[in-house]
């Protein structure tokens, strides 16, 4: 037959469907842990979140690797390969041309020279957290374990560490649970611009250290990457089956070697069946897992926990839920704003009262050990809930989730929303319950006295009768009195908190 492009169109169309069908075939072919679940949807259905993650309410995550080693904040391995970004700069004063000295050669200057996992990991129980997540492997290709698919993981370089593995014995010492985040589905096409070369300037062209053959099991395959410059605009169709197939295998050899309580993946359940057998094969190994994804189709019904990244939701969800975010930047920043106490406090009772669990990334520098800005935060965390974590831990949401000016103000429920939301005074309240007690928490301290609405004989919430007042904290006797109007409490001369108060109020 002569070869036209009429024929090669024929040609195409008659392989099409055995291509999708081997496709469709290919996530049945992957082996995964015998057990209850299936790499479909229909199986992953029956999946129920676990109590354990309802109750917790608050995990603590370190966001750390080659990345934090250069101290300069999110997606360093990425951004130095794109000219005139402020980390290209710093990339090209302090190391060099990425021409010449690339994210390969960043890898080393990670050195966890001061990494206490044991210290960390009492700091972050005492403040509170229920769960400690390790990042596993970001966008940079490079895994914080001893991968068995690729060599470029921290036993072998860097700080020569098995990393997730030191996390989790030290959280294990503490009884938290343990989780790993995963955000190396979208390497492949994030890692592309190291492929490219300046546009202008005197190295104009100089293809960077990315088109180095000697490293494409880092910078991924040139022949195969689909080149997408600065825009990161494609779907998981635009990815070839292979890196789908080696994603799983590095994903599946984290699981399997260190079954975590919880998988995080940045983004939605990537690759469909092949992400469902990566599901499924979490939970067979583990059935009091959680697997979280950012996509709400996702976990619509069973399957999964519905992630919202630096968002929060404005209203009562029926589901469990996550709001994972961080104090500054994901990786660790040289001079960094964080955010105060007050606005981590206000967060995390917000998103209790709502059905979710805050998940809060306080990231590490090159060295391992927390600045000094951030260990002031995570002891006022602490000294917060050695006081009020009895109206966090266990509970679940009342009626309404709260009342006052705070709670007016609606923002759009997708991620990355949190900076919309007012900040809580005196005047906001939020709730929740456990068994027949209710808790107030008012936001901030108000003077002289209070009046709680909701919890009035003649609210529409019908509260039912009210046979005590507490105030978490504070050991002496409240007054107070129920009225139609709402709860009306004294305020005492001694504030048992500087943030958010709690009242805890046992209904007859």
């Amino acid at each position: 037959m002569t070869f036209t492009r009429r024929n090669a169109l024929k040609l195409l169309a008659a392989a099409t469907p055995a291509i999708a069908f081997n496709h469709r075939l290919f996530g049945q072919q992957l082996k995964i842990a015998p057990g209850r679940y299936q790499g479909t949807r229909e199986s992953l259905r029956t999946y129920q979140p676990p109590d354990w993650f309802r109750d917790a309410k608050f995990g603590i995550w370190a966001h750390w690797g080659p990345q934090s080693a250069i101290e300069d904040g999110d997606w360093y391995a990425r951004n130095m390969y794109i000219q005139g970004s402020e980390q290209y700069k710093y990339h090209v004063e302090h190391y060099g041309h990425p021409s010449k000295v690339g994210y390969k050669d960043v890898v080393d200057v990670w050195k966890a020279t001061k990494w206490d996992p044991d210290h960390l990991m009492s700091l972050y129980k005492n403040a509170g957290a229920k769960y400690f997540v390790s990042m596993a492997v970001h966008h940079d290709n490079f895994d914080l374990w001893n991968s068995k698919h690729t060599r470029w993981n921290a036993v072998r370089m860097g700080p020569k560490q098995d990393v997730v593995g030191t996390w989790k014995r030290a959280a294990q010492k503490q009884g938290l649970k343990f989780g790993v985040s995963e955000h190396l589905w979208i390497s492949y096409k994030w890692f592309a611009v190291s492929h490219g070369a300046d546009k202008s300037g005197a190295l104009a062209g100089v293809p960077y250290d990315g088109t180095d053959p000697k490293f494409a099991d880092l910078y991924h395959d040139a022949n195969t990457v689909q080149f997408v410059n600065e825009k990161l605009a494609f779907t998981d169709d635009d990815i070839t089956l292979q890196w789908k197939q080696h994603y799983f295998d590095r994903i599946q050899d984290l699981v399997d070697n260190y079954k975590p309580d919880l998988l995080y993946t940045d983004g939605h359940l990537p690759f469909e069946e092949i992400g469902l057998s990566m599901v499924a094969n979490l939970y067979n190994q583990n059935p009091q897992a959680v697997y979280t994804s950012k996509r709400a189709m996702d976990c619509a019904v069973g399957t999964c926990v519905l992630d919202r990244e630096r968002g929060v939701a404005d209203d009562i969800w029926p589901n469990p839920w996550q709001t994972d975010t961080c104090i500054g930047q994901w990786h660790y920043k040289r001079g960094q704003q964080y955010k105060s106490p007050k606005k981590v406090i206000d967060m995390l009772v917000d998103i209790v009262s709502k059905n979710g669990n805050l998940l809060l990334n306080i990231p590490l520098p090159n060295s391992g050990e927390p600045d000094s800005q951030e260990l002031a935060i995570l002891a006022e965390i602490t000294k917060w809930m050695a006081v009020n974590s009895e109206g966090i831990y266990g509970t679940r949401p009342w009626k309404i989730y709260g009342d006052g000016p705070g709670s007016k103000v609606a923002v759009a429920t997708e991620g990355f929303n949190e900076s919309k939301k007012p900040e809580l005074s005196a005047d906001d309240l939020r709730f929740t319950t456990k068994g027949n007690v209710l808790y107030a928490f008012m936001m901030g301290w108000p003077q002289g006295e209070a009046l709680l609405g909701p919890l009035g004989t003649a609210s529409a919430q019908k509260p039912g009768k009210i046979a005590n007042v507490e105030m978490l904290g504070f050991g002496g006797k409240l007054s107070w009195k129920q009225e139609e109007t709402g709860l009306r409490v004294r305020m005492p001369e001694q504030r048992p908190s500087d943030y958010a108060v709690t009242l805890k109020a046992t209904l007859a």
